[in-house]
């Protein structure tokens, strides 16, 4: 073979080296999903490289997972897993995945905070949108060290949740997750707000408090779903305490007798031995009985201006309820409020 002959094959073989490179390089870039929406991975402390390979091979419609394997191995990513909720679409490549997982470029959540009833309540449904199981964040909740390291007691902790939607991770930690709740809150009591409590302090005639303001919203938010009623309920119990009388408010009996099946209060839920009872102790109890909404607080920082004393539910079940300033009046609301109860057959 000639030295020009011997040229000319290196020079072909070279370039059929980099075409193949080239195919190659070109197969393992573009392999990727095919998928037609974004679809969502969540990996969990418990995964390795075989499990997050599963999710994708059954959740993702993978164009070849050998590529998987292949970037996985060479980026080192058993080493290397990140916990979180990670995003996959057509337009990926199976290096962009490993590289988001490798490098925890996680997709954020929209955490929804609710109205819960207890703190049981809240754990539950807090978990189901986040890495973190109920039963940790329950112990978390029911921790008293804890609770007091964010400046709140048992009985004052519902008021540190305000109801709302916040972008947050899905593997952040309780920790993480009860410090956004404390900047929220603070966020949440802007001096607008916090200004109302001198206005609101005059018309209940003593001094209220922010957390009980939270207290009393609580109590609002037990009395109806019907956000227009709420600044009248609040301040017809504002009303009773510039009396001052006794709140005797029904969602504060069912909260003391731990018991919210209860639709029809008797005179034995009445008896119930507890601070939060308050047909048997004056003024508000001790602390919020639910996670008071946003609707409710401000309520009753810009609660109405009435002389209601009394209140009871109508007779037509709508969730609403007739208001009175005399006992007469009262009574003859609560026999037809009564009354359909009995032919109802609620007991």
């Amino acid at each position: 073979m000639s030295k020009k002959e011997k040229g000319n094959w290196i020079w072909v073989l070279f370039c059929s080296l980099i075409v193949v490179a080239g195919v190659i390089g070109f197969w393992l870039y573009r392999s990727g999903f095919e998928t037609e929406k974004p679809v969502y991975i969540y990996i969990d402390t418990d995964d390795n490289i075989d499990s997050i390979s599963m999710k994708i091979d059954r959740d993702c419609k993978a164009s070849n997972m050998r590529v998987f394997h292949l970037f996985a191995g060479v980026l080192n990513l058993k080493d290397r897993i990140h916990t979180g909720k990670y995003v996959v679409n057509k337009e990926m490549t199976m290096l962009q995945l490993v590289r988001n997982i490798r490098n925890h470029h996680e997709e954020p959540i929209n955490l929804i905070v609710p109205s819960a009833r207890t703190m049981n309540d809240m754990a539950g449904k807090l978990a189901r949108q986040l890495m973190v199981d109920s039963a940790s964040i329950a112990e978390y909740l029911n921790n008293t060290d804890k609770i007091t390291e964010l400046g709140y007691t048992k009985e004052s902790l519902p008021g540190l949740f305000i109801p709302n939607t916040y972008e947050v991770y899905w593997d952040m930690s309780i920790d993480k997750m009860m410090e956004r709740m404390k900047i929220e809150h603070e966020r949440f009591w802007n001096e607008e707000r916090m200004r109302k409590l001198d206005e609101v302090s005059k018309y209940a005639g003593e001094k209220m408090t922010k957390e009980k303001v939270i207290t009393l919203a609580s109590i609002v938010d037990s009395e109806t779903a019907n956000n227009a009623e709420k600044p009248i309920i609040a301040a017809l119990y504002m009303n009773r305490m510039r009396k001052p009388m006794a709140l005797q408010s029904d969602p504060t009996v069912i909260y003391a007798v731990g018991d919210f099946s209860i639709k029809r209060v008797t005179h034995e839920h009445l008896k119930a031995n507890s601070p939060y009872n308050t047909y048997k102790n004056m003024g508000l109890p001790p602390g919020p009985i639910r996670v008071p909404s946003i609707a409710g607080i401000d309520a009753v920082l810009n609660h109405d201006n009435n002389d209601y004393i009394y209140m009871c539910a109508k007779e037509d079940f709508s969730g609403t309820h007739n208001y009175a300033v005399s006992y007469g009046e009262h009574l003859q609301n609560a026999a037809c409020y009564i009354r359909a109860l009995n032919e109802r057959g609620i007991r």
